[in-house]
């Protein structure tokens, strides 16, 4: 049986890594000669991404049910954003990595109301 605490932290750890993994796409623009306020400008751009899925990991992190369900509305956006249902290897990194941490994040609320209830029935 999976603890609790455990079911609770998986989806955030998924959901840091996934963020890091998007932030990752936004060292190409190191790769032109912008200069360093442009290179800057261009690196804030490139960072939205990254930027709005933190914001909803914190949201996630305080309601799991309404975070995850927007990183599942998430995961739609981006099949049909970026069709990554053309290809295996992209629907499963960006498509299916948030999709599994918002069904993640609706488990561990759903085991937490569990436990909620459970005490107060005692």
């Amino acid at each position: 049986m999976i603890k609790k605490s455990t079911i609770s932290v998986i989806p955030r750890i998924l959901a840091i890594l996934f963020i890091l993994f998007i932030s990752l796409f936004a060292l190409d623009v190191f790769g032109e000669d912008l200069g360093f306020l442009n290179t800057a400008i261009a690196l804030f751009m490139h960072l939205i991404p990254s930027l709005v899925l933190t914001g909803l990991l914190i949201l996630a992190w305080k309601k799991p049910k309404l975070g995850g369900s927007l990183f599942i509305l998430l995961s739609f956006i981006f099949t049909l954003a970026f069709n990554t249902y053309r290809e295996p290897i992209s629907f499963l990194l960006i498509t299916g990595l948030p999709l599994l941490i918002g069904l993640l994040f609706m488990v561990s609320d759903k085991k937490s109301n569990q436990k909620k209830r459970a005490k107060k029935a005692i």
